[in-house]
C-alpha cells in the first residue's frame, strides 16, 4: 500500500514537471543600430505556443495556427503595427525582412534606415504585443548601439520606455 502511494506521488510529480517548466509568456526583441550605415535591425523572438493562442485575435479570418500562411502574414502585420521605434525623436520606419518558423521558435525580422551618427543617442521603444491574450506577457527588449546594450522590459499596459547612449 505504501508503495502504491509513493508511485502515485511520483507519477504526479512527473506529470507536473512540464507544466511547471514554462510558467509565463514572453519574448525577446533585439534592436541593433549600426552607426556607420544608419541601418536598424529589429528581431522579435517568441515561442509558437505563446503566439498561437493570440492568433485568434491577431488573425481572426485565418486558422489560429502558424501552419496557415494568412495567420503568419497577420502576425507580421501585428508586430509591425504594435512596435514603434524612435531615435533622437525621429520615428524609424521598419520593413518586414523575413520570418523563420522552426518548431516552437518564431523569429520575425524588420529593417529600417535613416539613423544619423549623432554622438548622443536617445532610443524610445513602445510596444504592445497580443493585448488581452496573456496577462503575464513579458517582452524583453535589448537595444544595442556601438557595442553597448541597454535592456527594458514590457508587460501589458507598460508605457513607452527610453534608453540613452552616450559616447
Amino acid at each position: 500500500m505504501k508503495r502504491l502511494g509513493l508511485s502515485i506521488v511520483a507519477a504526479a510529480l512527473l506529470l507536473a514537471g512540464p507544466s511547471l517548466a514554462h510558467r509565463g509568456h514572453g519574448g525577446l526583441t533585439v534592436v541593433v543600430i549600426d552607426e556607420a550605415t544608419g541601418g536598424v535591425t529589429v528581431t522579435h523572438r517568441f515561442a509558437a505556443h505563446d503566439v498561437e493562442p493570440a492568433l485568434v485575435t491577431v488573425a481572426p479570418d485565418a486558422q489560429p495556427t502558424l501552419d496557415d500562411p494568412a495567420a503568419v502574414l497577420a502576425l507580421e502585420a501585428h508586430l509591425d503595427r504594435r512596435f514603434r521605434l524612435e531615435v533622437n525623436g525621429e520615428r524609424i520606419d521598419l520593413d518586414h525582412a523575413r520570418t523563420d518558423l522552426a518548431g516552437d521558435n518564431i523569429r520575425v525580422d524588420f529593417t529600417g534606415q535613416g539613423v544619423s551618427g549623432a554622438a548622443g543617442r536617445s532610443v524610445r521603444v513602445d510596444l504592445d504585443f497580443f493585448p488581452g491574450v496573456h496577462d503575464d506577457q513579458e517582452q524583453q527588449v535589448n537595444v544595442r548601439v556601438a557595442g553597448v546594450t541597454r535592456t527594458v522590459v514590457f508587460r501589458p499596459g507598460s508605457p513607452a520606455q527610453t534608453v540613452v547612449f552616450t559616447r
